[in-house]
């Protein structure tokens, strides 16, 4: 078949403009200030990555960074503000693993986790640690699991709250041990930290930051970390998958995304920043201070990495049949 010339020419510069306009469309970035959104209260730790990093962000961008606390609804309330935001960088948010986890903790979600945010990297993660009351007769997870099974139903873990890290691990516990514990929710994992001390519940799964100093202070006992590897913070704690559960791993993380349609180049640049703040001195000693394990990978691996959190909590939260109103 032959194609007139006449008609080739005109349709090939017609290509060209199409393929170059979105280059002159797309505005510079930054181009205003930057709104890093945390869709938490002020003092937890998506507020302290936003405002450690925000400052050096905004040197390299030569632009103002905010961040503003969007708290309500376990995080949808900020995460709705994002999602209606320019696909231009300007909006940024840093999430939690909340981020991935209610649509299956709630009724209805306002939006996909997933689909309609762009992901830009993994920021830190922050280990987990199980402990136990002193007096409970179990020094290891093994001795924990084997107790357990001898006295169903008596045991009690608590939490910082329903749908929280920490209760999800104790939930995947649960599931991969086999074992039958009563999870007891409490507001904030230092109430729940109290009773354990107390004896008033026997175990809690903490974020390692404000778990290890009642440990070194042998107020409670240290039974395992919930990482894949030891913590070198203390490397003589076991984890939990080499004490008698095979590839159980969880954590706390964090990281940061933006509104769905973000080009890829921009993406890129965005991320490149994040890894340059995340590996500045200073910003490593206070982060690590507070126990965390800082990341600053590609988006590209942020991704599936969050489609498998999703997955794997979807089912532990369905099996567990935990629901938030």
């Amino acid at each position: 078949m032959h194609i007139h010339r006449r008609l080739v020419a005109p349709a090939c510069a017609a290509l060209v403009a199409v393929a170059l306009t979105p280059a002159f469309a797309q505005p510079a970035f930054p181009s205003k200030p930057v709104t890093i959104v945390a869709a938490f209260p002020p003092g937890g730790t998506v507020d302290l990555l936003a405002r450690t990093l925000g400052p050096k962000l905004g040197d390299e961008w030569k632009q103002p960074v905010v961040v503003e606390n969007k708290a309500g609804a376990s995080g949808i309330v900020g995460s709705q503000f994002v999602q209606r935001a320019a696909p231009d960088g300007h909006v940024l948010m840093v999430i939690p693993i909340t981020h991935v986890t209610n649509s299956s903790l709630m009724k209805s979600v306002p939006f996909d986790p997933l689909k309609d945010f762009t992901p830009v990297t993994l920021l830190a993660s922050l280990p987990i640690m199980l402990v136990a009351n002193k007096s409970l007769p179990v020094k290891s997870v093994g001795e924990l699991i084997a107790y357990a099974k001898a006295n169903p139903g008596k045991l009690n873990c608590g939490s910082g709250g329903n749908g929280t890290s920490q209760h999800l691990a104790c939930e995947l516990f649960k599931s991969s041990a086999r074992v039958d514990i009563k999870h007891i929710p409490y507001k904030g994992n230092a109430a729940a930290m109290t009773d354990v001390i107390g004896g008033q519940i026997e175990l809690l799964f903490d974020q390692m930051a404000t778990a290890v100093p009642h440990v070194k202070g042998d107020r409670v006992r240290a039974l395992a970390v919930t990482t894949a590897t030891r913590s070198p913070a203390m490397p003589e704690v076991p984890t939990v998958a080499e004490s008698g559960v095979p590839g159980f791993e969880t954590t706390a993380w964090f990281g940061v995304v933006g509104p769905a349609g973000m080009p890829r180049d921009l993406v890129d640049r965005i991320q490149g920043s994040f890894a340059r703040a995340l590996a500045q001195p200073d910003i490593r000693e206070k982060l690590a201070a507070q126990g965390l394990t800082l990341v600053g990978n590609r988006a590209d691996e942020f991704g599936p990495f969050m489609q498998v959190e999703m997955a794997k909590w979807a089912k532990v939260i369905q099996e567990a049949g935990i629901r938030l109103e």
